[in-house]
């Protein structure tokens, strides 16, 4: 396999990914807070809040269209870039994408024209009920999705069958109950609602700092400035709950992310700040915190957390474990019969795809000598800089966003949201949820690599025989469409946000000036 090609082929995927991170997180997050919005109007029955969930419903449908154009590329693309990724675990792979597409997709995509056009067509209630089944398909739809990557992540559930080269399930419970996929799933979607609450605050602070439609703006960010604190802590306590599943399931990550060289013993410490050096494989001026790595990775002060050079130790026995199955599978490929080769296949079938790592230096594992599957066993090292940086400081933007969403909730009550240092605050915090929510992707993928699938499938196997001028054409195509497609949506956003809440047909409802609440 070219390499090059490879490179390539994981460079499109990403940048397609970063185009759908783009508009999935707010559109999770903003369908649950129009249900949030319309059930204040159901149940006060005031004009004021049809007007409001009508102008966010608006900005929902907006970013909703550019979410399902970049969604669809990217189920594409498996089988497009990465064939023989589709060919090898497309039976399980293919399964929860198949169900999102038959419960989820179809779910949103039906209601989501009922709720826009059936405003004056049904009743208050069976359109409150249109509006959750929207919500709920939206996020039905990051399950499914989130149950597929998590299966990347920690391929529970799956077996490899040497009689069809192929991973085939054999436990599909064991794979959508995969305590990866669940820990995703919580922890993503929280940071998604983070990320609507938090744009719901900058464009309401936005319209009170230039003095336009003041009681909507309040009540906007009243409704987001606790629907945020809500999510902000969910998505701190949910990702301590993705560290205890990476103990289990991704202990190299966990190491990447603590650039954890050595076994830490117990009681575990977490370090603060430090300067991962891979050549010397130590982290320079480490500041680190006793107990909290202990806690978070074992729950308890007696547990140790394994450092990568003793990872990399095992993965070294894993690659020796999985030669002697890969013999065995070329063997069965000339005798099904061979009970001897059967036997050795089934003793060491976990650890086969370990000796496909070696695939990267030698056409046959089986002539790799110690030094080769050494350095293999460190390609199991993801790029520990990236994983240190980046988890800090997306774990710095969490806690931030937690102070930020008690400031506002304290604002809610004391001052009305009156405070201009608070109100520019607001605005400015606008892209930091998407910064957060790109860097927890890219820490996700990187470190599983060198997988596509995690101790199955390396990366660089997955990939379709392609041309490097043929993916560079695709890549600046997809490119080239997805950035005029987002600068369509952001002037569309815009646009909208400009025009602001303005319901022609309700002119007794005063939604501009300076006007105080009223007293209801």
């Amino acid at each position: 396999m070219d390499m090059a090609v490879v490179e390539l082929s994981r460079l499109q995927f990403a940048l397609t990914a970063m185009y759908h991170f783009l508009f999935v997180p707010l559109t999770l997050g903003l369908s649950f807070m129009l249900v949030i919005m319309e059930s204040i109007y159901v149940i006060t029955k005031r004009p004021i809040w049809r007007i409001i969930t009508r102008f966010w419903g608006k900005l929902f449908g907006i970013n909703f269209v550019l979410g399902v154009a970049t969604g669809l590329t990217m189920e594409f693309e498996f089988g497009t870039n990465w064939a023989y990724y589709a060919h090898y675990v497309g039976d399980i792979f293919g399964a929860p994408l198949a169900i999102e597409g038959l419960m989820a997709f179809f779910l949103e995509a039906t209601m989501v024209g009922v709720m826009f056009f059936g405003w004056d067509r049904l009743s208050r209630r069976q359109h409150l009920a249109v509006t959750f089944l929207v919500a709920l398909g939206t996020n039905l739809s990051a399950l499914w999705i989130l149950i597929a990557n998590g299966w990347m992540q920690n391929p529970v559930g799956a077996t490899f069958n040497p009689d069809t080269m192929r991973m085939e399930v054999t436990d599909f419970s064991a794979v959508l109950f995969n305590p990866v996929a669940q820990a995703k799933f919580v922890h993503t979607v929280s940071a998604g609602y983070v990320c609507a609450a938090t744009f719901v605050m900058g464009v309401s602070a936005l319209y009170l700092l230039r003095g336009k439609y003041t009681n909507i703006a309040r009540r906007s960010m009243m409704v987001a400035s606790a629907f945020g604190l809500a999510s902000a802590l969910s998505v701190v306590v949910l990702g301590d709950e993705s560290g205890y599943a990476l103990t289990d399931n991704q202990k190299m990550k966990l190491a990447a992310i603590e650039a954890m060289w050595e076994t830490e013993e117990a009681p575990a410490a977490i370090t603060l700040v430090g300067l991962p050096d891979v050549a010397a494989r130590k982290t320079h001026g480490a500041i680190k915190l006793p107990y909290v790595m202990g806690i978070i990775g074992t729950r308890s002060l007696s547990g140790k957390i394994d450092g990568i050079e003793e990872l990399v130790l095992r993965a070294d026995e894993r690659i020796h474990s999985g030669i002697i199955a890969y013999d065995a599978v070329e063997t069965l490929k000339a005798d099904r019969a061979n009970v001897p080769a059967r036997a050795a296949f089934e003793a060491h079938k976990r650890d086969i795809g370990y000796a496909m790592l070696l695939k990267r230096y030698v056409a046959d594992p089986r002539k790799a000598d110690d030094q080769l599957i050494l350095k293999a066993a460190w390609d199991t090292v993801p790029n520990v800089p990236v994983m240190f940086f980046l988890f800090r400081g997306m774990a710095a933007l969490g806690f931030g966003f937690i102070a930020f969403f008690a400031m506002a909730f304290y604002c809610a009550s004391a001052c009305q949201f009156s405070k201009r240092w608070f109100l520019k605050l607001a605005v400015v915090m606008i892209p930091l949820p998407w910064i957060a929510i790109e860097s927890g992707w890219v820490l996700a993928e990187i470190g599983r690599q060198p997988w596509a699938v995690d101790g199955v499938l390396p990366t660089f196997l997955g990939a379709s025989s392609l041309t490097v001028p043929q993916v560079w054409a695709t890549i600046f195509g997809f490119t080239a469409l997805y950035g005029t497609l987002a600068v369509i949506e952001i002037r569309l956003m815009i646009a909208a946000i400009r025009k602001g809440p303005i319901e022609h047909h309700e002119p007794a409802i005063a939604v501009q000036g300076f006007a105080p609440l009223p007293a209801e």
